[in-house]
């Protein structure tokens, strides 16, 4: 996986143009246990570019999670994402993507010296249905046929306590992670790697089921022609809320 990342930065570098833009996102995600093993995923981001002056994505996703124990968890589920023009290499019209997903997420704790931190790996497949847009001969925009793609992605995660020794109650800790997206198949254009998101936050665990994050998101976006690119630098804010419905007896 460390090869794949440096060979991704070497071709993403390669690149011959790079629009850079400053956006931010406000992320809302809960996981609501709804039995013993079975959770209902939640999750909605607001997205926009320039700050917070123009919109460069809505998305919503709801899926099911199910706990094989406390270390491995698998999920699935559909999401809905509107991508608006935007920016200095923007699309041609606002376009809807409907999203099925499937995930595996696996959790372990470190000990050390000084602290126990927690190390997420995420595998996620997607399967992508896009609208399209052409210019006619009267250069109108007209919605041409959908497309279908997919796409694996894989997150690293790192989440280190500050003020505690664990990641108990009231603590402040920093998140650090990295994901990269890779398409295969049939309609990916002229490159395999879509996307690499870097994020570092810091965040405040107020209790096993609620935290605020706060941090910066560094997402580089190849498209699909193989010529141009996006660098965008991203304030981001995260909410995490896990109701949990079921109550243990």
């Amino acid at each position: 996986m460390i090869l794949i990342l440096i060979y991704f930065d070497q071709y993403a570098f390669s690149q011959k143009e790079i629009a850079s833009h400053q956006n931010a996102w406000l992320s809302y995600l809960g996981n609501h246990k709804l039995s013993k093993k079975i959770g209902l995923h939640t999750e909605y981001q607001w997205r926009r570019e320039d700050g917070f002056q123009n919109w460069q994505q809505s998305l919503l996703r709801i899926g099911f999670d199910y706990n094989l124990n406390s270390i491995f968890s698998i999920s699935a589920g559909y999401g809905w994402i509107e991508t608006f023009p935007y920016g200095d290499q923007p699309v041609l019209n606002e376009f809807t993507e409907h999203r099925i997903w499937q995930q595996s997420n696996q959790k372990n704790n470190v000990e050390t010296a000084f602290k126990i931190f927690e190390i997420q790996h995420r595998y996620r497949f997607e399967q992508r249905f896009l609208e399209t847009y052409t210019l006619s001969n009267a250069n109108e925009v007209i919605q041409g046929a959908s497309i279908f793609r997919q796409r694996i992605r894989y997150r690293l995660m790192f989440l280190m306590p500050l003020n505690k020794k664990t990641m108990e109650n009231n603590t402040l800790f920093f998140n650090l992670n990295n994901e990269i997206f890779v398409g295969f198949g049939k309609g990916i254009g002229k490159n395999v790697f879509d996307q690499n998101r870097f994020n570092a936050a810091l965040g405040w665990k107020f209790s096993a089921n609620f935290n605020l994050q706060f941090g910066y998101l560094n997402q580089y976006i190849i498209k699909t022609d193989g010529m141009k690119a996006e660098r965008n630098h991203t304030l981001l804010f995260s909410t995490i809320y896990n109701l949990s419905i079921w109550q243990k007896q």
